[in-house]
This record gives structure tokens, sequence and C-alpha cells, in this order.
């Protein structure tokens, strides 16, 4: 499956995809940086490693402009990670664009994703209770979170309401009061790409996909991009505890990011004010007959992005090969699927699209966690491939002497 039929927006984009071997300028295949611009793949690695690398370098947005990057492929060659049996060598495959930069979210920024979480919670991870606690908490509480700013003296009284009238959660904490919910997501080199299969665990009988903008984030907490991630959520895990929110969010295969990097750029009309006026949608289809669609309107969040990453990076913690955050989700299915009661929940071959005007298309097909293939490419597989290539490289310039 391709994306060729998708351009790349106007303006610096930047993406990861393994490079075989024989269209390597090292002769060595591998995750390779790369600029998406003219219908083109082209080639970053002799200026920087990784990812992580690239986006550290005071001349980016120039260097990602340089027509003197060789081309490698034409956009509508690179296509989905191959499965099961050895790829061509002349196949191109898209990675997610995020290496070594660590992969954080930040949950209940948005009112809606509040009551879900606090209802998931009550309901003990039982969805057939989910449908009454969602009619009482929205008429409780609803309105006063749209309108009520997090950490503010208004914030201060409601949670004082709700105390007295038993309503109270962890999780509206974290949705009014001063301090975010901030977790880690994946670890380094865990995420997928667009077209590639996410998994939800074989435990898990109510989940679902959460569309969401990612910012990325260099060494020194400026934000220098964003793309698109799909947040995969056990909701029945999570529901029966908080503690478990790691079995919930993080597994094979459980978080996808891309397909690419879109580079702010003021000159170019991009910013992040930009993103933020506009939506990032979803889109499920099933063999069933589903056809599910939502927006996740970012203009509706309730905490401000940049005091997000303030929270993330900062004197409290740093993070010296930058980071990748995900924004939390507005958008949450909750329709029944299957039988009443039930709530939505994800069925195998479920294909899920995020997109938005400004960044694109991630397209991900849902598979059990515990079919796909493992993680096996990490940190010390990566670092071989830099060595491997660098030594080419030096045998090659030595030879051209």
């Amino acid at each position: 499956m391709t994306v060729g039929k998708d351009p790349a927006p106007d303006g610096a984009v930047v993406a990861r995809v393994w490079l075989p071997a024989s269209r390597s300028g090292s002769g060595v295949g591998g995750p390779t940086p790369v600029a998406i611009r003219d219908g083109g793949v082209f080639d970053l690695s002799g200026e920087a490693a990784t990812m992580a690398d690239l986006l550290e370098r005071a001349d980016l947005l120039q260097l990602v402009m340089d027509a003197r990057a060789p081309r490698v492929a034409d956009l509508d060659e690179v296509v989905g990670r191959p499965r099961g049996t050895a790829p061509s060598e002349e196949l191109v495959w898209w990675l997610s664009p995020i290496d070594l930069q660590v992969i954080k979210a930040c949950g209940v920024t948005f009112a809606v994703s509040a009551i879900e979480r606090v209802i998931e919670e009550r309901a003990g991870g039982q969805a057939d209770r989910a449908r009454d606690l969602r009619a009482r908490l929205t008429d409780a509480i609803g309105q006063d979170l749209s309108a009520v700013r997090p950490g503010s003296e208004a914030a201060a009284r409601l949670k004082l309401r709700l105390i007295e009238d038993g309503l109270w959660s962890q999780y509206l904490e974290v949705a009014i009061g001063p301090d975010a919910e901030v977790f880690t997501k994946a670890p380094v080199l865990a995420s997928i790409g667009t077209h590639d299969r996410i998994g939800v665990r074989r435990a898990s009988a109510w989940n679902n996909s959460e569309p969401e903008a990612v910012l990325v984030v260099d060494a020194s907490g400026r934000i220098v991009g964003a793309t698109l991630g799909n947040d995969m959520n056990l909701r029945d895990f999570e529901g029966r505890s908080a503690l478990l929110l790691g079995e919930a969010k993080d597994a094979n295969a459980s978080c996808a990011i891309g397909p690419w990097i879109r580079l702010f750029d003021p000159g170019a009309g991009f910013t992040l004010d930009a993103l933020l006026a506009t939506t990032v949608d979803l889109r499920i289809t099933g063999a069933d007959g589903l056809d599910l669609q939502g927006s996740n309107r970012l203009a509706e969040i309730s905490r401000d992005p940049r005091d997000l990453v303030s929270q993330v990076i900062g004197e409290t913690h740093q993070y010296p090969d930058g980071v990748a955050l995900f924004l939390g989700t507005m958008f949450v299915p909750t329709a029944d699927r299957t039988e009443p009661g039930g709530g939505f929940t994800h069925h195998p071959g479920d294909v899920v699209t995020i997109s938005s005007a400004l960044l694109g298309r991630l397209v991900n097909e849902v598979a059990v966690t515990e079919t796909i293939e493992p993680w096996t490419f990490g940190i010390r597989s990566l670092w071989s491939t830099i060595e491997a290539r660098r030594a080419a490289s030096a045998r090659l310039e030595e030879a051209g002497t």
C-alpha cells in the first residue's frame, strides 16, 4: 500500500524510510532521514545520521530544501512495511519519522476525554456501565469542564463542589488542576509508521484509536514541527486501575506516528497557531460495514500546547535527543458496535485513517498485538547501521582519492 496519491504538504517536510542497500550512497541499507519535496524522496543521511540529529541543525530549513541531496525514490514508490518474506532489494518503505526522541503523551487535555476517563474509572473497565455514567457526568460537569481554565481559581472552586457532590476523580485532577497528565507512550525506536499494523492486546475487549497531533521538540525545548499520531488505548485495562496505564498504552506496535514531520516555518505560513486552528480527523472502516468518523478540533484543547511542552521538558527533566509529544484527543468513539451497552471496540482488520489538511494521512490496520512481528530493531541495531555506513563512506572516499 502506498501513500503516493497523498502529496506532501507545501513547505519543509522530513520523514524516515527504510532505504535498501541498492539505493543508498554508502551501499548500506537501513533507516534513513529524508526530505520530501517535488514528488520525491531525498537522502539526508550524509548530513544527519538520525532524525534526532537532523532536527537539532541550526540550518534545518535550508538543509531540507537544498537541491543537492540525492533523490533516491519517487514519493509514490514508497510502501508500507513488508510482512513475512524478505523484501525486494529495491523496496523503500515508511518508518515512523521519530527515532531517538522519547515519545511522551498528555492525556485528559480536552473536556470530552476527561469525562470518558472518569467513565472508565467508575465503570471498572466494564463497557456496559458506560452509558448511564456518561449521561450523569455530562449533565453534572460537562459544560463546567469545557469552560474552566486548568489551574485557575475557578477550577479550584469547581473541584471543591465536585468533591462535595461525590463526583471528584483523579482524572479531573489532571483535567482542571495545575499539573497535566504526562506519560511515556513508547520506548525509543518502538513507534511504527504509516501503512503498518497497529496492535491491540488479545486480552482487551474495550479499546479505541485516539487521533492526535504530535509536536516534535528538540533538546532545548524548541517546538520544531508536527506530525500525526495514533495513541492506541485499552479502555478496559486502564478502567480496572489507573496503575495499569502502562499496559493500556504501551505494547508492541501500539503507537503509530507519521507519515512525516512538517517543520514549522513562519515564512511559509506554517506555525503552531496555524496548526491549532485546524482539525485532526479520524475514520475507521471495518469488514462488518463499520464506517465511523469523527474530528479532533485542536482549538478546543484545554491546555496551551506550549505549557504542555514546558511541563515535559525543562528544568525538571531534560531530553538530550528531543521529545515527540502527543497532545491528547477530544474524540473517543462511544457508539455500541457489537451489542447494546458494549461500547465501541476494535476488530482485527479495521483500517484507521488519521488525517489533517496540514499534515497528511496516517493509515494503519488493526491487528492482535501478539500476532504482529516482534520489535527487534533497537538502538544497538541502529548504531550498527550508522557505523557500517560511516565505514563504507570512508572506504568510498579513500578509493576516490
